[in-house]
């Protein structure tokens, strides 16, 4: 792994990054409801990112498993669909719907990168506590993240979390190290395994991580449709996706994705 550590000043660049990540994430959440396509949200997010001078990360990304490029500046994942779903001029959102959206920007050169599930019209018990469940596990990983922790404690505390609740955490999915490139070293799991063991993340002041529970109500398999970009539930049941950009500081760690 090439880990980079950033400085004060490109911290403070990739917060402003995430400050217009939060605004668009926040705009689409008050604006998605019965009726409403997935297609519109993204266009919304297209323009506020141009209105702040900022490039939309995912649209054009390429991907060894789909023939096109991903046409979308959100991923709008629906229900049993985990993350990469498409946005839609002819998907429109249902009442008991839940969809997760991830949204990140470059801006003078460095990259903010967050994700949250919105709860469509009125939804169920289940889903709710699915939701809160995904929320909570993040909130954990920011509680804890500070220099001289190792991420499996994080990891292992984020995933009991999940289980307890009776969900599964994705393991083909993981966060990752963010700067000047949407994707950077080191690779960032929501749960404990063999690998993260033998080779542990020691957070260390500067680093800058994008943390990104995906969980399932059950199985925590998955498998990607046809069109090489959408990855769903095996087993069909739903998921929910949080996600922030937090920069590993003296002392603990500063959230880069929320609003000021």
């Amino acid at each position: 792994m090439a880990i980079t550590l950033r400085s004060r000043r490109e911290i403070e660049l990739m917060r402003q990054a995430g400050v217009v990540v939060a605004d668009v994430l926040s705009e689409l959440q008050r604006i998605a409801a019965p009726g409403v396509t997935t297609g519109h949200l993204d266009s919304v997010a297209l323009r506020m990112a141009a209105e702040a001078g900022a490039e939309a990360l995912f649209k054009g990304v390429r991907s060894p498993q789909a023939r096109k490029p991903f046409p979308g500046a959100i991923c709008a994942s629906i229900n049993d669909e985990v993350v990469h779903g498409i946005p839609s001029d002819t998907v429109s959102l249902k009442d008991g719907d839940i969809l997760s959206i991830d949204f990140g920007v470059r801006l003078n050169g460095y990259c903010g990168d967050a994700a949250l599930t919105v709860a469509i019209g009125s939804i169920s018990e289940a889903n709710r506590r699915l939701m809160d469940a995904t929320r909570e596990a993040l909130e954990i990983a920011v509680s804890m993240a500070r220099p001289g922790v190792k991420w499996s404690q994080v990891a292992g505390r984020m995933q009991k979390h999940a289980e307890s609740a009776g969900f599964s955490v994705v393991r083909d999915f993981v966060g990752h190290g963010i700067g000047t490139r949407m994707h950077e070293d080191p690779k960032v799991p929501n749960f404990v395994s063999e690998d993260l063991l033998d080779d542990d993340i020691l957070l260390t002041e500067g680093m800058v991580i994008a943390v990104e529970p995906m969980i399932n109500a059950g199985s925590y398999a998955v498998r990607t449709l046809g069109n090489g970009w959408t990855v769903v539930t095996k087993d069909g049941r739903f998921s929910a996706h949080f996600e922030h950009t937090i920069a590993i500081v003296k002392g603990g760690c500063e959230v880069l994705t929320r609003r000021r």
